[in-house]
């Protein structure tokens, strides 16, 4: 493992190589297969037993997603109210989001995941209760939902700056990758047998389901070697933590940017469950388990972009901009598709532009962060990607519900491509500037 940083000032520069814009500490894998990469990855055992852990909790997130989405939705006949209870769950990253990036650059790291994930099941097994016992509303779900998401909060950047705690650097973008393949492919299985039990037992066992998977986390916490993980040096307490990384990033155009286009992206593509419900129940006019067919197509797509993605150092931000235009594009398409089985074709391709766009974006700013500032970053990262779902949700669950999912959906795909288009262009026009400037020195 690499010694852990010990950069501890409020505003850090020493660590950072600003002619190369990398931090000093990073070294970029050499150039290898995608198999060789993954295989070294999980060569690392702390990595192996924590990814193991994931799968089994990423599996009963999608039992507890879907029905979530489902139980809202035939408690109010709303897409709308779909998309509330989205932005309840993210609410907190987009307030407070920097905060948890600032306790993941404080406190040990492991000790954090073991607090959010016992709460997270908590609330869970709280949820499951509510819904067996039939006393469920709509106001006691987004009550809970806006619990969680005060958890997650905490949880994300925790988790996206635990991974240096748990590799090299030099396997950073592999491990990104496949916390997004392992994401994806429990979503191949998840989804499928949560639709055919919410149709056979109804939402509340779903709950069930999920509350009992927080024990593979925690479990896999508890086994981690404790000697062999990397402790990153704590931030320094004080007004200017936050302050600090906001600097940061302003100063590092590329970071910023990649920043803000996964914020548009966040904000007003990704939201999956008030199109797809809509898509499922008004277009093609079937239930449940059409949802969690259409999730399980988005899964097969997510499992082939994360690994084409793995292995891979930072991308140029032309690339992930390309990327976001392929997924918008994706998206819309998919909004005009005229039957359940051309939808779900283009449902990969969606898939596949989505997962190797968030996988590359989330490892090339993770590498071109300073490691006393990783958890600040990350925590602006999520803020943006996730904190935007708030804004984003309750438009598209409006344009849903007024005008069809088919416009929503298409609405979801235009913003995003027209934003990463726009991006071309700046690019285009920096580098048509910096040209000019050569040729005339």
């Amino acid at each position: 493992m690499s010694p852990a940083a010990t950069a501890t000032t409020a505003d850090p520069t020493d660590t950072y190589d600003a002619a190369t814009d990398t931090p000093t500490d990073v070294h970029p894998a050499e150039p290898a297969t995608r198999r060789s990469a993954i295989r070294d990855a999980l060569a690392q055992r702390n990595y192996r037993i924590y990814v193991m852990g994931q799968a089994v909790s990423n599996t009963g997130n999608w039992f507890q997603s879907i029905a979530l989405d489902w139980l809202v939705l035939q408690l109010t006949h709303s897409s709308a109210a779909v998309g509330v209870t989205m932005a309840l769950q993210f609410l907190p990253m987009l307030l407070f989001g920097m905060y948890g990036g600032v306790l993941a650059d404080r406190y040990p790291r492991r000790r954090i995941l073991i607090a959010t994930q016992s709460t997270a099941g908590v609330l869970t097994a709280c949820l499951a209760a509510l819904t067996l016992t039939g006393r469920e509303t709509v106001w006691e779900i987004w009550a809970i939902a806006l619990l969680g998401g005060i958890v997650f909060m905490v949880d994300n950047p925790t988790r996206q700056a635990f991974l240096h705690d748990l590799v090299d650097s030099e396997h950073i973008s592999s491990v990104v990758a496949l916390n997004g393949a392992v994401f994806h492919s429990t979503r191949l299985v998840g989804p499928a047998l949560a639709g055919v039990l919410i149709g056979a037992l109804g939402c509340g066992w779903a709950f069930v389901i999920n509350a009992l998977c927080f024990l593979g986390p925690l479990v896999s916490l508890f086994t981690l070697s404790v000697g062999n993980t990397v402790r990153t040096a704590g931030a320094s307490r004080g007004k200017g933590e936050i302050r600090a990384a906001l600097r940061y990033v302003r100063r590092h155009r590329d970071i910023a940017a990649t920043i803000a286009l996964v914020g548009v992206v966040g904000t007003f593509g990704l939201n999956f469950p008030v199109v797809l419900t809509g898509m499922a129940q008004d277009v093609f006019h079937g239930n449940a388990t059409y949802y969690g067919f259409f999730n399980v197509m988005l899964a097969v797509g997510s499992v082939t972009g994360a690994l084409l993605s793995a292995g891979r150092p930072k991308t140029p931000l032309r690339g992930l901009a390309l990327g976001a235009v392929g997924f918008g594009a994706a998206q819309a398409l998919a909004a005009l598709m005229p039957g359940v089985a051309v939808f779900a074709v283009v449902l990969v391709a969606m898939g596949g532009f989505n997962l190797a766009f968030q996988a590359l974006a989330n490892s090339s700013v993770q590498l071109s962060s300073d490691p006393a500032l990783r958890g600040r970053v990350m925590s602006l990262y999520m803020l943006v990607f996730v904190g935007g779902t708030p804004i984003g949700a309750p438009i598209v669950g409006a344009v849903t519900a007024h005008e069809g999912a088919r416009a929503g959906m298409l609405f979801c795909g235009a913003v995003p491509m027209l934003a990463a288009l726009c991006l071309l262009g700046a690019l285009a026009v920096r580098d048509g500037a910096g040209l000019r400037r050569a040729c005339t020195a």
